[in-house]
């Protein structure tokens, strides 16, 4: 299977998931309702301490989950009045998910080794996780230029913050320095999401007022997404074909 077709299923998939997941909710008397309320009565019906620690655990190994799509939402439901969930807990519960996810990736790189965690990468496997050798070699270009702090800052890097635990396994990197600096990296990004979705709860009568115009951008923005991922294939497949020819 191919990059492309890789990404496609990816795509695919979470559009399968995103449609299954508002028609599972949709009854007769809730028809009337934007996608983005469909989408906030399914957080808030499906939303709790265990889920947020499993999928920011998703987010912090090598599997390529956004926090984005986590904590502001959790914490957005947790605001609101008689809610289920404590804003507290929330960002305790992505804390350590996030710890395990970091984990995970640290002893991973620790026991297999350098070699093997490169040619893993490389691999369909690893292609399939959007991973490649020149990331996880700017993950490492990042940990040897900052050294132990790297895998506090580098929680707060989008680029950076997945497999900043990586180039610490490979560099045997002391345990309880890794677990603290991680933690307090990793503490510091999921208060910042959790203030956005608290704040959001403050603008509900303004959400409310253009969800079905804030449901039109969610789309747009995922169509954005697809055409993207189809251009960089396209364009990257041409470049092959180009070097190809040149060195024939």
């Amino acid at each position: 299977m191919t990059n492309k077709k890789h990404y496609q299923c990816i795509i695919a998939s979470i559009l399968l998931i995103f449609s299954i997941s508002l028609n599972a909710q949709e009854s007769t008397p809730e028809k009337s309702l934007s996608i983005l309320q469909q989408v906030e009565k399914w957080y808030e019906n499906n939303m709790n301490y265990s889920t947020i620690t499993l999928l920011m655990a998703i987010e912090s190994s090598f599997i390529p989950f956004p926090s984005e799509v986590v904590i502001p939402p959790a914490a957005y439901i947790a605001s609101k009045p008689n809610s289920h969930l404590s804003i507290y807990l929330v960002v305790l519960c992505g804390l350590i998910g996030s710890l395990i996810g970091a984990l995970i990736n640290y002893f991973l790189a620790l026991w297999l080794g350098r070699p093997i965690i490169y040619k893993f990468a490389d691999s369909k496997i690893g292609r399939l996780c959007l991973l490649n050798s020149e990331k996880i070699q700017k993950a490492e270009d990042y940990f040897n230029q900052h050294g132990k702090t790297s895998t506090l800052v580098g929680r707060l890097i989008p680029a950076v913050r997945q497999l900043i635990s990586i180039p610490a396994g490979l560099a045997r990197m002391n345990l309880f320095s890794f677990t603290l600096y991680t933690a307090i990296g990793a503490g510091c990004w999921n208060i910042v999401l959790a203030l956005l979705g608290y704040l959001a709860q403050g603008q509900q009568d303004l959400i409310d007022s253009y969800s079905s115009e804030i449901s039109y951008v969610i789309l747009g923005l995922l169509a954005l997404v697809v055409v993207y991922f189809v251009v960089k294939q396209v364009f990257k497949k041409r470049k092959v074909k180009t070097r190809g020819r040149g060195e024939a």
